[in-house]
């Protein structure tokens, strides 16, 4: 019965508000950072605009590790991908203005796509290596202005709950700019909406997020990344679940 009734209460109550909620976001930053400080408009209004629908959504939320980051300190945020609800737990709950690098889909999505760009947020072109590189120096700038970036390494979300391998993209905008790595692990996002269901109703599930203690000193040669990279998978999925663990 409880199912039943949360499914309607999305249905009715929250749909309509999502709807709403996101083009005044959207819309507001996209004008906020054209005619405004763009600092502010590309995180503020996206930070409230998530952290709302997860209580809307009665989600419960548990952020654990923010001692571990330091005022006026940049990050390379990495964190694993475990659903649709990942946006939400870390635009809404990580406490930390950031940019975001996106799958280049994103870019067409009405008025969300609009405000993503003009948030100077990072959109993923793997269509070519000339695509790939364009990519890579637009993170560049975002992150030479100071700001702090978060990245899902995997790619894309998850099909079973556990962790997937990791590309380099990430440790090496690390690495160049000399910025700390710092591992986030995200659980309770594949309960409350895995990526086989799509856009459907979601399950009332606790949302947690981990902050953990970022990587230094990454060296620049091929074998350090990959050791990072290594040691980063290795933190985040020590917070996991058994479920969402790696294989034995």
């Amino acid at each position: 019965m409880f199912r039943l009734l949360y499914c309607l209460y999305q249905l009715v109550v929250v749909l309509p508000v999502l709807f709403v909620t996101t083009l005044l976001t959207s819309v507001s930053t996209s004008l906020g950072c054209m005619f405004g400080d763009a600092t502010f408009w590309s995180y503020w209004p996206g930070r409230l605009w998530s952290a709302s629908l997860c209580r809307l959504l009665w989600l419960p939320v548990h952020v654990e590790g923010r001692e571990h980051l330091q005022s006026g300190q940049s990050y390379v945020f990495v964190s694993n991908h475990q659903g649709a609800f990942d946006i939400f737990l870390v635009y809404g709950f990580l406490h930390r203005p950031f940019k975001w690098m996106l799958k280049q889909s994103l870019r067409r999505v009405p008025m969300v796509g609009i405000a993503c760009e003009k948030a100077g947020f990072t959109f993923v072109d793997k269509s070519s290596p000339r695509a790939v590189a364009k990519t890579m120096i637009q993170a560049r700038e975002s992150l030479r202005d100071g700001s702090s970036m978060v990245i899902f390494p995997e790619g894309s979300r998850t099909y079973t709950g556990q962790v997937g391998e990791f590309k380099r993209g990430a440790f090496q905008l690390a690495t160049q700019f000399r910025l700390p790595i710092c591992p986030l692990t995200i659980d309770g996002s594949f309960e409350v909406l895995p990526r086989q269901r799509g856009f459907g109703f979601v399950t009332r599930h606790a949302l947690r997020l981990v902050i953990h203690e970022p990587i230094t000193d990454i060296g620049k040669s091929s074998e350090a990344i990959g050791q990072a990279m290594q040691q980063c998978r290795d933190t985040i999925v020590s917070a996991l679940p058994p479920q969402h663990q790696d294989p034995a």
